[in-house]
């Protein structure tokens, strides 16, 4: 019995010891990792045991903890999700892993832009920032970067982009078939997966994901209600570049001369949200609102639209802001509940390409969308 209580009280000191250098890091914000990442400004955890040990001392602190699921890149659309996620928790943890399973086979996994240093220094910039605002309400603080390598979040077996591909995946169905769906079968698939695993070792109060990625956001919502995962998802309006263009990673692809053409995109979409706020309800004549722009913008041919690149429509989309259900052209929009317009675009490089970078340049595919708000029926 002594030889028990003295092996329970060397465990017992042990965590105590764990516990304290834990901290140790995170209050000198010293890099924590178990690979070759360069220097951070904050701890970087790389495996989900020295996470759960720390996540497990908050819980015993009674801290909130936010998190914001992200794939590096990082862009001001980013920082606002973190921003957010200060404001409303002590304690924040950003992600940044490039997920492979939510890409398909042929899709730009391999180009997925990777800017870690930059990533740091934004962080670092936001959350002396937030310091500076403190008297202003500010309370949290960015306690850890979670930067996983593949092997751990897929333990098991290699990940497989394939749609029949072998392994464990969470599907969340009908909302995963449809519009993004349809366009990229595998895409929702490998973030459910992802998210779902990114939640169990992080274990947030609240998670933060933008608008612009509408229909996975309404996807997230509905895992978390079947799945009982203990944590509230929070939306952060689309945040926006001078010219309208919703902020995305993948906007470093487009180039100067495809810019001014894809801002159609926002403007068709505002446009149908006006003709929405000034009483329109028809689905049809919403959508069309949205179509027309493209049609005054660029030149309509072959079934597609141009300016110095071919443009194609994937999908300008009215859906129930629930679900993502499509309300056909034939029915109105329900005040009481209001709707989401959303639209996909396939940017193809410029005709004639004038410098190496056009030359060099690869199909971007953009999507956005608007929320028609809901309004009290008379």
């Amino acid at each position: 019995m002594a030889s028990t209580m003295r092996a329970l009280s060397t465990q017992s000191r042990g965590r105590i010891r764990l516990s304290r250098r834990l901290q140790h890091l995170v209050s000198q914000r010293y890099l924590s990792t178990t690979s070759s990442r360069p220097t951070a400004p904050f701890p970087v955890f790389r495996d989900v045991p020295s996470l759960r040990t720390l996540r497990r001392q908050m819980f015993r602190d009674g801290k909130q903890v936010g998190f914001v699921p992200t794939m590096g890149a990082l862009h001001d659309g980013h920082l606002s999700l973190v921003r957010e996620a200060l404001r409303e928790n002590t304690d924040v943890f950003v992600s940044i892993y490039v997920n492979p399973t939510q890409f398909g086979v042929n899709e730009d996994l391999d180009k997925y832009p990777k800017t870690w240093e930059a990533d740091m220094q934004k962080l670092l910039e936001l959350k002396k920032e937030f310091r500076e605002a403190s008297e202003e309400g500010a309370v949290g603080e960015i306690c850890g970067i979670f930067a996983p390598t593949t092997k751990v979040m897929y333990p098991i077996m290699p990940p497989s982009s394939e749609i029949g591909g072998e392994g464990s995946f969470v599907t969340i169905t009908p909302i995963g078939k449809w519009l993004e769906g349809a366009s990229r079968p595998v895409f929702f698939r490998g973030v459910a997966t992802v998210c779902t695993k990114l939640f169990n070792i992080v274990q947030p109060d609240r998670v933060y994901f933008g608008q612009k990625d509408v229909q996975q956001s309404v996807l997230i919502r509905r895992m978390v209600k079947d799945f009982h995962i203990p944590t509230e998802v929070r939306v952060i309006a689309t945040s926006r570049e001078p010219d309208g263009l919703a902020m995305s990673s993948r906007n470093v692809y487009l180039g100067e001369r495809r810019r001014k053409d894809v801002a159609v995109l926002s403007r068709a979409l505002l446009r149908a949200q006006e003709a929405y706020n000034q009483g329109e309800l028809s689905a049809n004549a919403i959508r069309r609102a949205a179509l027309e722009v493209f049609e005054r913008s660029l030149e309509k041919r072959d079934g597609a639209y141009w300016g110095c690149q071919k443009i194609e429509i994937d999908y300008v989309a009215l859906t129930r802001p629930d679900d993502m259900t499509t309300i056909e052209d034939e029915h109105s929009v329900n005040l009481s509940e209001g709707a989401i317009l959303s639209a996909a675009i396939k940017v193809w490089p410029v005709t004639h390409p004038l410098s190496e970078e056009e030359k060099n340049q690869i199909s971007v595919r953009l999507i956005d969308n608007v929320i028609l708000e809901a309004k009290a029926v008379q």
